[in-house]
Parts: C-alpha cells; sequence; structure tokens
C-alpha cells in the first residue's frame, strides 16, 4: 500500500503586486533581494511552505537577463517539479524541440570537428538511453534552456503563489540589523520614492557584487583571475546552414587563434559567443567583431547586439550568515562556469535554506536548525568549485597552430586532441556525480550511523542510503515517482511490513513533527533499499535509516527539528 499521493504544489492565483507596492506590507516574515534563479526559487518554496515572502528586484517585471547560465540540472528540474513549473520549463527551450543538443569540439565552427558528445533533443529527452547523459535514475533528467528563457517562465510562476509578493524596479540600498528584525530600505526606481521594510529574515540572493555580503562584512576568498572572456550576442542569418558537421547546442572552439565556445540560442540565427583569454582584454579597445570572425572561422554577416566582458573565478565566501541574514547563490560563491553548476548550486542553496526557514516560522523547527545552512552548504560548495576548477585546468590547452592544416600532421594532431578532450572535458556534460552523487556529512541535523557514503566524480555515482545521501530514485509498480509520493516536509519510507512505525508516528504527533510515513512493501523495486526504514528530509536527503526503530524517538526528533 502507498502512502496518500502527495502532488506537486499547485499554487493559488492571486492578484500580485508586481511594481505596486502595498504600502502596508511594511512586515514579512522574510524578505529576498534578487529575483533571479535562486531568488525566485527561494520564494516558491517558502510561499509553498505558506510562509509570506517577499521578493524585492531591481530589473523590470519580466525584463530579459543576460544569456549566462545555458543548464537546468536534473536535481534542479526535481525541485522545479515538486513546485509545479518543470514541464512549463521543458516546453520552452527556445530551441525547436527536434534540435539536438550535443555537444561539438571543434576548430571553429567552420573548421574540423575533433568529437562530439551526444545528448538528446527535447523530444527525446526522454528516450534517452545511449547519450551521454542518458538512463539517469530520476523522472527529470537535465535540460538545456539559456537563463534567457528560463527565468521569465520561472517569474510567471512565482507571481501565481498566493503567499509570494514581487516587488519589480526596487533598488535595495541598504539592511540594517534592529532588535529582533532586519530593516531594508530602497529605492522605487520609477517613483523615486523611499521605501523601508522589515523583516525577521532577509536572504541576500544579489549576486556575485552581492550588498548584503558586502553589508555583512563577509569576505570572498579564492582565485578571481583564472580567465577572462568577452561575450557577444548575435544574430547571424543562415550561418547555422554553413557549418560543415552536425547541429550542435554548444561549440568548443580549440583553435590557436582564438578559443572560445559558441552557443545556439533559438536554433536559427540567434548565438551566443564567448572569446576566452588567458589575461583581461581592454573592452574599450576590443576588437569584438574580429573575435566572433574567429570563432565562427569565415566571413559571414552578423549583427552584435550585446557586449559584455566577464572573468572566471573560483571565490566562496568565509561564512554565509550574520544574524538573521544569509547570503546564497553568487552573493556566496562564484566559479568558472563549467559543468554548468553555478545556477544550479545556489538553486541548492535555495531549497536547503527554504524548507529551513520555513520550519523555524511555522513553528516546528529550532532556530538552531539554520546553522546546518552553511555547515552543509559551504563544503559541498567548495567541492563543487574545485570539480570545475579541475576542468579548467584540463582543457587549457597550448594548441599548435597545425591543428588546422589540411596535412596527415595536422589530422594526427585532431585526433590526438579530440581524444583528450572527449576523455577529460566530456564528463561535464553528463555530470551525474554533481547532479546525485555529493552528500552532506558533519550536520547537526543527521543522525549517521557506521556507514560510510561512497565517493562520486564529476560523471559517476553510486546511489546509498548512507544519511546525509539523496534517496535513491525508485519507479512505484502504479508508475508514479517516489519523489511525487513523498510528504511535503519529513517522510518514512518502510520497506518491511512487520515493523511496527506507529511509535513514531505517535511521537511525532505529539512533538507537532511533520511526518507522512509511506509504506513500500510489496513495490517491485524496493530492493534499491537496503534497510528497511529511511526517514527522508524535505530535500530529499536522508536524514536517518535504520533496521528497527530508535529506542529513543525524542531525541531522533530533537535531531531532525535542529534541537540536539
Amino acid at each position: 500500500m502507498i502512502g496518500e499521493k502527495i502532488n506537486p504544489i499547485k499554487a493559488t492565483k492571486r492578484k500580485t503586486r508586481i511594481n505596486k507596492p502595498d504600502p502596508l506590507i511594511r512586515k514579512v516574515p522574510v524578505l529576498i533581494i534578487g529575483g533571479g534563479p535562486v531568488g525566485l526559487t527561494l520564494g516558491m518554496e517558502l510561499a509553498s511552505r505558506g510562509v509570506e515572502t517577499l521578493i524585492v528586484e531591481q530589473r523590470a517585471a519580466f525584463e530579459a537577463p543576460d544569456p549566462r547560465c545555458n543548464h537546468v540540472a536534473a536535481r534542479s528540474m526535481e525541485v522545479f517539479r515538486r513546485l509545479g513549473v518543470a514541464d512549463n520549463i521543458r516546453d520552452t527551450c527556445g530551441l525547436p524541440s527536434d534540435y539536438p543538443h550535443d555537444v561539438s569540439y571543434t576548430t571553429s565552427l567552420f573548421g574540423y570537428e575533433l568529437g562530439r558528445v551526444r545528448i538528446p533533443s527535447r523530444e527525446n529527452r526522454f528516450n534517452d538511453k545511449g547519450y551521454a547523459d542518458g538512463g539517469w535514475p530520476t523522472p527529470e533528467p537535465p535540460h538545456r534552456i539559456n537563463q534567457l528563457y528560463l527565468e521569465p517562465v520561472l517569474f510567471k510562476h512565482a507571481t501565481s503563489f498566493e503567499k509570494l509578493t514581487i516587488i519589480s524596479d526596487f533598488h535595495a540600498d541598504s539592511i540594517t540589523e534592529m532588535d529582533g528584525f532586519t530593516r531594508v530600505s530602497g529605492t522605487d526606481l520609477k517613483t523615486g520614492e523611499t521605501l523601508t521594510f522589515d523583516a525577521t529574515y532577509v536572504a541576500g540572493c544579489d549576486g556575485a557584487s552581492s550588498m548584503v555580503r558586502k553589508t555583512l562584512g563577509i569576505q570572498l576568498h579564492g582565485d578571481d583571475n583564472l580567465m577572462h572572456a568577452m561575450m557577444a550576442t548575435i544574430t547571424a542569418p543562415n550561418l547555422l546552414d554553413k557549418i560543415p558537421s552536425k547541429p550542435a547546442w554548444m561549440y568548443w572552439v580549440i583553435s590557436p587563434r582564438q578559443p572560445g565556445m559558441i552557443v545556439a540560442l533559438d536554433g536559427k540565427d540567434e548565438w551566443v559567443v564567448h572569446s576566452v583569454f588567458s589575461k583581461k582584454p581592454d573592452p574599450d579597445t576590443f576588437d569584438w567583431e574580429q573575435a566572433v570572425r574567429a570563432c565562427i572561422g569565415g566571413d559571414i554577416d552578423f549583427t552584435i547586439h550585446t557586449k559584455k566582458p566577464w572573468g572566471g573565478r573560483r571565490l566562496l565566501a568565509d561564512k554565509f550568515s550574520v544574524g538573521h541574514v544569509f547570503i546564497l547563490g553568487d552573493a556566496a560563491h562564484n566559479w568558472i562556469p563549467m559543468a554548468g553548476y553555478g545556477m544550479n548550486a545556489g538553486i541548492a542553496d535555495a531549497v536547503n535554506l527554504g524548507w529551513k526557514l520555513a520550519s523555524v516560522i511555522n513553528g516546528w523547527g529550532d532556530k538552531n536548525i539554520l546553522r546546518s545552512f552553511e555547515s552543509e552548504r559551504r563544503p559541498i560548495l567548495d567541492q563543487v568549485s574545485s570539480i570545475a576548477m579541475n576542468i579548467r585546468k584540463n582543457n587549457n590547452l597550448s594548441i599548435p597552430a597545425s591543428i588546422e592544416e589540411a596535412t596527415e600532421e595536422g589530422q594526427a594532431l585532431r585526433e590526438k586532441i579530440g581524444q583528450y578532450m572527449m576523455q577529460t572535458d566530456a564528463p561535464q556534460f553528463a555530470c551525474i556525480g554533481l547532479n546525485f552523487g555529493y552528500f552532506y556529512e558533519n550536520s547537526p541535523i543527521i543522525a549517521y550511523d557506521e556507514g560510510t557514503a561512497p565517493t562520486y566524480t564529476i560523471g559517476t555515482y553510486t546511489p546509498s542510503t548512507c544519511p546525509g545521501c539523496r534517496v535513491p530514485h525508485i519507479w512505484l509498480d502504479d508508475g508514479r515517482s517516489l519523489f511525487d509520493a513523498l510528504g511535503p516536509d519529513y517522510t518514512l519510507l518502510s520497506c518491511d511490513p512487520s515493523i511496527d512505525t506507529s511509535a513514531l508516528t505517535e511521537a511525532a504527533k505529539t512533538m507537532a513533527f511533520p511526518l507522512t510515513v509511506i509504506d513500500l512493501a510489496g513495490e517491485s523495486n524496493v530492493s534499491t533499499y537496503d534497510v528497511p526504514l529511511l526517514l527522508v528530509r524535505p530535500d530529499h536527503h536522508i536524514a536517518w535509516r535504520g533496521n528497527h526503530l530508535p529506542e529513543n524517538l525524542v531525541k531522533l526528533i530533537q535531531v531532525m527539528r535542529g534541537g540536539c
């Protein structure tokens, strides 16, 4: 028997207050500064749990962001499934449904292809066995979509949550710790009016140059001079028809003249070109057109729409909070965009902080649970940024000019470098380990045992029931994903019908601890689990496991609540 079905959250429609600040809304439990993907995810996570939340964002409503992140990771898609927006994201891609999401290593768009990572098109995403990132143990495999298209979908969905208010065209100028709350003051960019809000908790999702982080005096540590790029968005009619190789979503240009990356935006004539350098070019004297032509490898007509320099870094904040103010996403960590994990790491931050804030505000979590946000997320982010750094080290090659020659020497060099890139770099485009392998260790709200979580690499993952790991996904006999059956807060998975779990249910009820119990006995895929009892957190990480209930159930629940 399966527990009561928990459908993905269906947001209640309401009249949203975009660009119309309600003068009565001066005090809120949570205020989020920054309405990009991380801030929007945190806002939806909180609102879905009944927490009144305010997001302030300096851009106009639905204003398009820079075309930065190109990839929504599987773990992020699992989050968006629970929030009820995954299907909308998949229906919005920018690329035609049959356009392949392959990655091509090439000397230029018009040059020699050195290797190719096969990634399915949108229409083949759920029939993806045989592809680099196919057949993953999840109901939501990765999705390739540029942030240019993703963010408006998230914004529209966020405005439908009853407990979430978004104020656009608002620049947050300052935050001040008061007695028991934090005051946020800022400027309405349309009227010039100064607005002030008081919040119990504040989250800074305001990017790499975060005002919140700077105000708190939190320092970033690491290396901010790893690589440099000049990004140009272009329109190039008929370019796709002139490329000699098959269409690809992303082209890695490996060239002694101009290395870089080219990303297809609409699968027709809109592209993003990143020209890469080891030293920072002067944007005032930089020849943008020449750099674009060098990456393309031919003389074609194109129009440049936007120009933006950016730098590759590996930076991590020394702490993630001061008092009741938190930083997450790029405000807390920033690294080279390898494996597409910058934005996705921020989304994981938002989920981790969101359910914990909600537990405190809703009364069942101890305030100490909030300390686990930093103790859990910071070590993971250090690991992920290190992996990204190693990718850059591996693919930062010195390329001889002969790679572009139509000679035996040139052909031999192309084969050698192509094989090298497919072995060392290609795993970043099928990063199952980064998606499912990471685990929380030394967390104060996880009941560990003598087991050891399996190691992982960027491209390898071993499912595990070890506390701290993501609960291994299974499909239920009725066709549902386990993740659709999990409760909104904590869920006990029971695989052995002979174990009486009523004592835990009663203890949870007495302590006002939200618990759903799911009986998996008899399910075909239950052999995936090597223990009969698993306690799963709201973020799908395992909090405890056992062959029987512990004797001290009160202590177990206290640990989960952050009270021990």
